[in-house]
């Protein structure tokens, strides 16, 4: 059975899941194929794929539009797991219209949800906006790499009482505006732990411990595909070196005649 944002909110409030939700990220269509056919309850279209997929250094750069192809590609390869897609920087921060504008067009693409990051006042107001006219959000707190230039880079956060209170005032806030569940980026364990009893729905982590209702890793990271993975990733494949390999055998035999037969 299809996965649905109402499935995922009955989990937690039944007292399940009785397994964690698992989610990975996708960003076209045969990434997007490979983790639903792997199980994937969630499938999250990520703007982690301004590094992934485009080659920048942050995801700063990413265009609606940019997201917005992704979207569609991801959604013809996505027939089982819910579809979240990120709204990228600047879509939805200068003003609820715009919002609504850019939420609806994800929409419009295929996603049945869209993410926003960041809990604080203007933010929650967007989510509340977006919930009222139908649309499902999913809440990132914690870690929000759209505000890597505020953060002094990819740094871990909620390391001091402060700066944890309000991360959980955050993550109560989304929830009070309608959120059907919350991604919590490099934070302490202990921290996620008391988010996640504190709310009534799901919370999937990313570097902040097994205390969450569910984890996310970036799919490039979990097939050994990516350059670089965060600290907190695991790498399950190395398909990178496999590929090279693979095309250093094609460009080989091409050169000494095996190829074609």
């Amino acid at each position: 059975m299809a996965v649905s944002v109402d499935r995922i909110l009955r989990w937690k409030q039944a007292g399940v899941p009785t397994q964690p939700i698992a989610v990975l990220t996708a960003w076209d269509v045969m990434s997007g194929q490979i983790v639903d056919q792997a199980g994937a309850d969630i499938v999250l279209v990520g703007d982690s794929l301004a590094m992934v997929a485009l080659g920048y250094d942050t995801t700063l750069p990413l265009t609606l539009e940019d997201m917005l192809i992704c979207a569609r590609a991801v959604r013809r390869g996505v027939k089982n797991a819910l579809l979240v897609v990120d709204l990228p920087f600047l879509s939805y921060q200068t003003s609820v219209e715009d919002a609504i504008r850019a939420a609806g067009c994800m929409l419009k693409a295929g996603a049945q949800a869209v993410k926003l990051e960041g809990g604080h006042e203007g933010v929650v107001e967007r989510v509340r906006h977006l919930v009222q006219w139908g649309i499902p959000v999913m809440g990132h707190v914690g870690l929000t790499p759209q505000s890597v230039n505020q953060f002094g880079g990819f740094r871990k956060q909620g390391k001091t009482q402060t700066e944890a209170d309000r991360i959980l005032a955050e993550a109560q806030a989304l929830e009070q505006a309608g959120a059907f569940c919350i991604v919590l980026e490099h934070i302490p364990a202990d921290l996620a732990r008391d988010i996640t009893k504190s709310l009534g729905i799901p919370t999937i982590g990313i570097g902040a411990g097994s205390h969450c209702d569910g984890q996310v890793l970036v799919t490039a990271d979990v097939l050994g595909l990516s350059a670089w993975q965060p600290p907190f990733a695991k790498v399950y494949a190395n398909l990178r070196q496999q590929a090279i390999e693979a095309a250093q055998q094609f460009c080989g035999e091409v050169r000494s005649g095996k190829f074609p037969v």
